[in-house]
């Protein structure tokens, strides 16, 4: 796949940008890894007055740095300058509570070891890499990166292809801020490239997020080199609906909860499990609010839903949906690609689902929704947790005692009650089954690529 800007919501190819050689590769781990030495040495407060300085320039850049996320894989403008400033947010986030995070941790008792002292320090590690995808080209980058260059490490950016220009914006941002030269590098590679970069002796750990396969073969390579890594990757998230719901409120969430980002986010909603008392007006409100969701241009701040970032991507989507409907799925809203230029897709409401079809087991990468009539609590727990998947889920309920039994019984890296998955700094990330292993944001997060030294002393 080249390397290149391809305009999703006309099919243009903008601009097409030339690969790292083996060279450039070594070069730009090599200043990840000077950059390191350099780091490593210095104070919290250092730090955290560049990553400030970081989120300034997020801030004053915003609307520029909106226009080429939107340029690169079609999300709203609305949306595009929500993540960057979401980027600034979580920078400071980490500039005001990376020290607390990593403070030596001194057990209580330390004669119980027999010692005068015993404590934990976290120590960084050296240069990660990050492999990242292109639907929030910005975000994605960010969430690993602030913590990362806060506990002392460096990073090296492996981008999706499709999102260059963001990969170049990134490059450059940190060391604008005032970080060491090489505190961050992006390397301008395809994915073959991988295997080697993990490889490369300098680089301590890898993180990635992406699809199910990309973590297989990236954690694979990882686990040959004995190499620390964080999988955060696909997800099917259930959005599970009660008879004691507000239903305007919850048609009306689950709606953002599936377009968000073009439907091209992990933690989106994809399964809706409705209980039966509720199913029929449910559907209706959330197939009204669905047909009213306006289709266009990314770049005009009325549109609601912009393309799929990539022509194979429309197709994958539509494969999983003819496929559907060939096995009886009845399509309540939508249904097939948008004629004309782009690979826009129509917002898409299915019902009358069998576990024969794709759709039931695999995600929906787009503006695709799968709505289920459900018996009770215990099966729509039965539905949740049948895919491989464990990212993330959502529960609208008003009973305590529903709440509480979702809550243990979902198989889910997070539940949220009467609400959309969102993901804050302030509370972990991540999934598990196949939505993969470890945990970004937080406390947790930054403490992902330390190494936690134990200190004993007599």
């Amino acid at each position: 796949m080249a390397i290149a800007t391809i305009n999703p919501a006309t099919g243009e190819t903008v601009k097409v940008f030339p690969a790292d050689d083996a060279a450039a590769i070594d070069r730009k781990i090599g200043e990840a890894e000077a950059a390191f030495q350099a780091l490593k040495s210095t104070t919290f407060a250092q730090r955290a007055e560049w990553m400030r300085a970081t989120a300034d320039l997020l801030e004053a850049e915003a609307d520029g740095t909106a226009r080429i996320l939107v340029l690169e894989m079609g999300k709203p403008l609305p949306q595009a300058k929500a993540e960057v400033l979401k980027c600034a947010k979580n920078l400071r986030f980490y500039a005001d509570h990376a020290e607390g995070f990593l403070t030596d941790k001194p057990l209580n008792d330390p004669s119980s070891v027999g010692a005068s002292r015993a404590y934990a320090v976290y120590q960084p590690l050296g240069v990660v890499l990050a492999v990242m995808p292109w639907n929030y080209a910005l975000w994605q980058v960010i969430r690993f990166a602030a913590p990362a260059l806060m506990a002392g490490n460096t990073g090296v950016l492996k981008h999706a292809s499709n999102v260059p220009q963001a990969a170049l914006y990134l490059d450059t941002i940190f060391e604008r801020g005032g970080f060491p030269v090489g505190s961050f590098r992006a390397l301008m590679i395809g994915s073959p490239e991988v295997r080697s970069v993990i490889e490369d002796r300098r680089i301590k750990a890898v993180t990635l997020t992406g699809s199910e396969g990309a973590g297989r073969s990236v954690a694979a390579i990882a686990g040959e080199q004995i190499k620390k890594s964080v999988m955060e990757l696909g997800g099917s998230d259930p959005f599970i609906v009660m008879p004691s719901a507000d239903l305007e409120a919850a048609a009306t969430t689950a709606v953002t909860a599936r377009v968000q980002n073009n439907g091209q986010s992990c933690i989106a909603a994809k399964r809706f499990l409705v209980h039966a008392d509720i199913y029929d007006a449910f559907a209706q409100l959330f197939a009204d609010k669905m047909t009213a969701l306006v289709v266009g241009d990314p770049m005009d701040e009325r549109t609601d839903v912009g393309p799929i970032a990539t022509e194979s991507g429309r197709s994958d989507l539509a494969e999983l949906v003819d496929d559907a409907v060939a096995k009886g799925a009845k399509v309540l809203v939508g249904g097939g690609a948008v004629d004309g230029p782009g690979w826009f897709y129509r917002p898409t409401l299915l019902g009358e689902l069998t576990d024969d079809m794709r759709i039931v087991m695999e995600e929906a990468f787009g503006p695709v929704a799968s709505l289920y009539k459900v018996a009770d609590r215990e099966e729509a727990v039965r539905i949740a947790n049948q895919t491989d998947f464990g990212l993330s889920s959502a529960v609208w309920t008003t009973d305590p005692d529903e709440e509480a039994a979702f809550i243990r019984e979902l198989d889910a890296g997070a539940v949220f009650i009467n609400g959309m998955t969102v993901s804050y700094p302030e509370l972990p990330f991540g999934g598990i089954k196949d939505s993969g292993f470890g945990r970004e944001l937080a406390a947790e997060g930054i403490r992902e690529f330390c190494n936690v030294k134990t200190v004993w002393k007599a």
